[in-house]
């Protein structure tokens, strides 16, 4: 459906089916015509007029709601949470191999080149690892919030929530 209005008279609306094009604005203007025949359009057109001159109006899109925004940051904080997760995962054991080689440089033993070699080539995962962990935790303290946001939209209506039970158990 197409609909179409006039500069000359806004408040009038002719819709017809199909989409914006030359057979469309024909119809509409028979419908123009046959308002005018029977004095139904408040304006007066001597000046002439034409399907051309039809103003097509949009359906404009409502604006989210800020409970809406509430849910689409909610929802990308849960993203960025498990992007993290998988990241720190990812490289966990690689870092705590590193880590333990640390050691190494605090004991009295000698140290093998390879080693030494070794620890400077890890120090990028482990600098990697520790900066991830640290925006993991925060990531993961502001999921916290946006869980309960979550939890809080999911809830079914008082009305229906007493009749099936909750389609969330809680794993903690």
């Amino acid at each position: 459906m197409v609909r179409y209005t006039l500069a000359q008279s806004p408040e009038v609306i002719l819709t017809v089916p199909g989409k914006d094009s030359e057979k469309a604005r024909d119809k509409a203007m028979d419908q123009l015509m046959e308002l005018m025949d029977t004095g139904a359009l408040p304006t007066d057109l001597s000046d002439g007029f034409g399907p051309q001159q039809f103003i097509e109006v949009k359906e404009m899109e409502p604006l989210p709601s800020s409970e809406e925004d509430t849910i689409t940051q909610a929802v990308q904080v849960l993203s960025n949470l498990a992007t993290l997760k998988m990241k720190v995962q990812d490289i966990r054991l690689e870092a705590y191999q590193i880590r333990d080689l640390v050691d190494i440089l605090f004991q009295d033993d000698p140290i093998t080149e390879d080693q030494i070699n070794r620890l400077k080539e890890g120090f990028k995962v482990l600098k990697t690892f520790a900066q991830l962990n640290l925006r993991y935790r925060e990531a993961r303290s502001q999921a916290e919030e946006a869980r309960a946001t979550l939890d809080r939209a999911l809830q079914a209506p008082e009305a229906e929530s007493k009749a099936s039970p909750s389609p969330r158990k809680s794993a903690t």
